[in-house]
């Protein structure tokens, strides 16, 4: 069912460090589902309304999922990152072969994430040219706003034998058939796009790197990947190139307006300035940093100087698919950065000292931030965008929030720290409904 107009009681966060509280509402949507005009106080005669208790919230972007690994999502994390990916992650990803294995995966997962309010979101595939595809069609018929790449992974001193690409040349050619067949199902409102996807540099040659970079200058499509998530991963590129991961992509031809690239725990600054002036961009995955990379991301340092920074659950290196939760994990992560663990440290020289996080800020990078990043035209209720949204039931009992007469702002922080999925009534996409009655 398409919406043209709601009336709600609102909450959006358009810029960073902005918070803006609509009491009453009119949003209006033309027949793409764009929004034409937003007008508080206003009233419309076919308009939905929704009831006292329930906000309108903007649908969140999650710039950090491995579709596949969902049937994994909180298994074995308690095991070293090579030891999770050989014995686990591998493995699971080479069944993907299977289409009726893939068609179940993805199916169920969207319709999850969707559910939990995640309306967009930048996903990793397999190597598989079929499932990648069939992955963007129930995006598609879901109604997901996805941007998603065919996992390149050709080097055989580092992917195994059962789950690599054969060359670089199968890499590149597969990715190539993705976008070919993304393009010509996305339509003309564009709700899935492909992104070129090398898995992280140490799994690709660099004739699959360099081929990628060039496919990317052809085409214009995002690039997505892994960069300096861990000593290991910094170490390894820095030794093979003699660059960092930010160098090395830049010199592939990978550093790309609206590409992202995740984690980033280890980025120098001069690094976090080369991904700023390309104009790409950082998922956050502060989950899974705290199982994986050895490292809290500067987040803070990375906002401060303008570098486009969203929320990823990393699914399945995070153990929650909710974006309501990376959030959480987000401001915690930054106190912690910012004061410190260790007590036997003197307090003032325990931290960074730098300014932590607040949840109004992690509500911007699970929104407008993250859309930015991906050059998304979603995040906020501003006529232009698209009305990618959700409903939240602030007084329903199966739920988990408690208000207690908050208003104002400090409802929007109950909210964001204590909402879980029997609070997401309606969830839309391009102004349809997607997910509720």
């Amino acid at each position: 069912m398409r919406l043209h107009h709601i009336k709600a009681h609102a909450f959006h966060a358009p810029r960073l460090g902005e918070v803006q509280e609509f009491t009453d509402v009119l949003i209006s949507l033309d027949e793409t589902g764009t929004i034409v005009a937003v007008t508080e106080g206003a009233d419309h005669p076919d308009a939905l309304v929704l009831p006292a208790g329930q906000i309108l919230i903007p649908g969140f972007v999650d710039l950090h999922v491995h579709a596949p690994q969902y049937p994994q999502l909180g298994s074995a994390l308690d095991l070293p990152l090579e030891d999770w990916l050989q014995h686990y992650t591998f493995p699971l990803e080479a069944r993907y072969a299977d289409l009726d294995f893939a068609r179940t995966v993805y199916d169920t997962l969207i319709a999850d994430m969707l559910a939990l309010g995640t309306t967009s979101a930048l996903h990793f595939a397999t190597i598989h040219v079929p499932a990648t595809n069939l992955l963007a069609e129930i995006c598609l018929s879901r109604g997901q706003r996805a941007v998603i790449g065919k996992v390149a992974m050709d080097d055989p001193d580092a992917c195994p034998d059962f789950y690599r690409d054969a060359s670089a040349t199968d890499a590149i050619d597969g990715t190539r058939a993705v976008i070919d067949h993304i393009h010509a199902i996305a339509g003309k409102d564009g709700l899935v796009a492909p992104a070129i996807t090398p898995r992280f540099i140490p799994s690709c040659t660099d004739e699959c790197l360099h081929g990628l970079g060039k496919l990317a200058a052809e085409t214009g499509v995002r690039v997505q990947s892994h960069i300096s998530e861990s000593d290991w991963q910094h170490g390894f590129v820095r030794a093979r190139t003699g660059r960092s991961d930010a160098e090395s992509f830049a010199h592939y031809g990978l550093l790309r307006e609206y590409s992202v690239f995740a984690h980033g725990t280890h980025l120098s600054a001069s690094d976090m300035e080369l991904l700023r002036d390309h104009g790409a961009g950082v998922a956050h995955c502060a989950a899974s940093n705290a199982y994986f990379a050895g490292a809290v991301f500067p987040l803070r340092r990375a906002l401060d100087i303008g570098l486009n920074t969203g929320l990823g659950t990393d699914i399945s290196g995070g153990p929650n698919p909710s974006i309501f939760e990376a959030a959480r994990m987000t401001v915690a992560a930054s106190r912690i950065r910012a004061r410190g663990v260790d007590a036997d440290i003197a307090a003032d020289a325990r931290g960074t000292a730098e300014p932590a996080i607040d949840m109004a800020t992690a509500f911007h990078l699970a929104t407008r931030g993250g859309a930015q990043a991906l050059g998304l035209p979603v995040g906020a209720f501003e006529v232009g965008m698209k009305f990618d949204a959700m409903a939240i039931d602030t007084l329903r009992a199966e739920g988990t929030i408690r208000p207690f007469g908050a208003t104002g702002l400090r409802l929007l922080e109950k909210v964001l720290h204590t909402a879980s999925r029997p609070n997401i009534v309606v969830v839309w996409t391009d102004g349809v409904q997607r997910v509720g009655s």
